[in-house]
């Protein structure tokens, strides 16, 4: 088995389950694409309200599709075995793990590429101003997330418990991207949650500024490797 069948076998499984379909995709699309749409319609602003909320959705995107899908396939084949039979094989475990995180990256682009599409008919959002920098952080984003998603997984006992465990990464991204509107929040929390790299992607979105977000996805990449190369477990604690 290569890379390419390790990449080609986690699209497919992805693609097969019907959970992580609609919690990997129906779940976000509906919130990146529902929540611009009510907008439009609520606030005094309208599409501009509508695009500032889209633009901050993108942070839920990164958050469930990129993010939470590798935790929960990981924890998953981790815990039935999968992982530890792969690596008795040819593959590395490098190899076994970029299948999955390469794997999850494209489907978070495809994910973020159809609500760009939708929310310019649902709400009225007009298509990103720079597509350069939007294609850019999205790429950079979906393939940073995913990699801290494998880099998470040593923090969880079981495979049941994966997504109760990444909860509050998910939250922290809305919050800190401002996808769930303005909520006031003691300075230092701001402070945490703006160092999140999905709001890295969204500030990079937004403004167009790209040092910082872009420096700021280098130091998580970094992170997540070295997180990985010291603690990622490739089979379940012994009890």
């Amino acid at each position: 088995m290569s890379y390419a069948a390790t990449y080609k076998l986690s699209t497919r499984l992805f693609w097969l389950d019907k959970t992580t379909l609609f919690v990997g995709v129906l779940l976000p699309v509906g919130l990146a694409v529902g929540m611009p749409a009510l907008m439009r319609r609520v606030q005094p602003d309208g599409v501009a309200g509508a695009t500032a909320v889209f633009q901050s959705s993108i942070a839920f995107l990164l958050a469930i599709t990129a993010f939470l899908n590798v935790v929960v396939a990981l924890t998953s084949r981790r815990d039935q075995l999968v992982l530890k039979r792969l690596r008795a094989g040819e593959l590395t475990d490098a190899q076994i793990l970029l299948g999955q995180i390469s794997s999850t990256a494209t489907q978070t682009l495809a994910v973020i590429a159809v609500c760009t599409v939708a929310v310019r008919f649902a709400a009225g959002v007009p298509l990103p101003e720079n597509p350069l920098v939007f294609a850019a952080f999205s790429v950079a984003g979906s393939a940073v997330l995913a990699l801290l998603g494998a880099a998470f997984t040593p923090l969880i006992p079981r495979a049941e418990l994966a997504a109760i465990y990444a909860m509050p990464v998910f939250m922290g991204a809305g919050v800190g991207a401002g996808a769930m509107g303005p909520i006031p929040l003691p300075s230092w929390l701001q402070a945490v949650l703006d160092l999140m790299p999905t709001t890295a992607v969204v500030n990079a979105i937004k403004h167009g500024d790209v040092a910082m977000p872009a420096l700021n996805l280098a130091v998580w990449a970094l992170i997540g490797i070295v997180a990985i190369r010291l603690w990622f477990r490739w089979e379940p604690r012994r009890s």
